[in-house]
């Protein structure tokens, strides 16, 4: 299994990123983006920019497309139901699916669609990507971290660690990814709700302390529900999420202050509503992730 052609659903931060690497390693015929058709139209004479270069990326037509080799799953979780509808033709006998989404769902939601055969545990951390319509800055390119879900990925992963090392994309391969899953939600449950409900950037939220107070609360109420669904969270991972945020640009900021910037929706049910609707189940108190999610749901109606 040779991974020769790769589709990107989603234009966003992650996408754009990832597309400029592949692009440049493989050629502009390896890599393309795939969208329905209004948004096609819309898109496909605009200019594209990466770190203030220009950036002549392919972009197909979801109804003309053809089953490729790896499809990667960068919209966002607002988005992604939609994105297997524009997915449907890119699938085949053999296609190996990747989501670099925020959260803990994605894979399953996207297995109950095309099947586990496809799909693979992946984890996008690390990163700084921002993007502002149609350029994207980063300092960071952060790497993906990969693992099997079950014991019939493993040629899957093996074609996807020579699709890695070829392209120089930055990636490693984990043991436990549904661990690695959890870990990159305790940081985005923390640093994206913060970052939005505070209206800071990362240095904004690791400097200020209610800020760190409120972030590190919210992360410590992810541990006491991961242990309730068998999840060993621990300080640990904890002090791994807060190094990493300490490594990004300073004056940046995650995806969810970018949304409220651009008054977009948020991805508020993926992390506060998450964590809301495990804790019930479980009877655990997440006193700060329910002020998160009121706040940032009263945020939303001003928009």
């Amino acid at each position: 299994m040779k991974i020769e052609k790769t589709a990107i659903v989603g234009m966003g931060a992650l996408g754009m990123m990832y597309a400029e690497l592949i692009q440049k390693s493989q050629g502009r015929d390896h890599v393309f983006f795939v969208m329905d058709s209004e948004r096609y139209n819309r898109s496909k004479d605009q200019e594209y920019t990466v770190n203030g270069k220009r950036v002549d990326f392919c972009l197909i037509n979801a109804a003309e497309a053809k089953p490729v080799d790896l499809v990667i799953v960068a919209t966002k979780y607002n988005g992604l139901i939609q994105a297997l509808d524009v997915m449907e033709h890119l699938v085949g006998e053999e296609t190996i699916i990747l989501s670099v989404l925020n959260g803990i769902s994605s894979e399953e939601i996207i297995a109950e669609r095309f099947g586990e055969k496809h799909i693979l545990g992946c984890v996008a951390i690390g990163m700084d990507a921002m993007r502002d319509k149609r350029s994207l800055l980063y300092t960071k390119m952060g790497k993906l971290q990969i693992g099997v879900l079950n014991e019939q990925q493993y040629p899957l992963l093996e074609a996807v660690n020579r699709f890695f090392e070829s392209t120089g994309l930055p990636y490693s391969v984990e043991e436990d990814i549904r661990h690695a899953l959890w870990r990159k939600f305790l940081i985005n449950v923390g640093i994206n709700q913060a970052c939005m409900v505070y209206e800071t950037t990362y240095e904004g939220a690791l400097k200020t302390p209610d800020v760190f107070s409120a972030m590190t609360s919210a992360m410590y109420e992810v541990i006491a529900i991961a242990k309730k669904e068998g999840v060993n969270l621990s300080e640990q991972d904890y002090d791994v999420g807060i190094k990493i945020l300490q490594t990004l640009n300073p004056e940046g900021y995650p995806s969810m202050r970018q949304d409220a910037l651009a008054k977009r929706p948020s991805e508020v049910e993926l992390f506060a509503g998450t964590v809301k609707r495990i804790a019930a189940r479980h009877q655990v108190p997440v006193p700060v992730n329910t002020y998160f999610y009121e706040r940032i749901k009263a945020m939303e109606t001003t928009y």
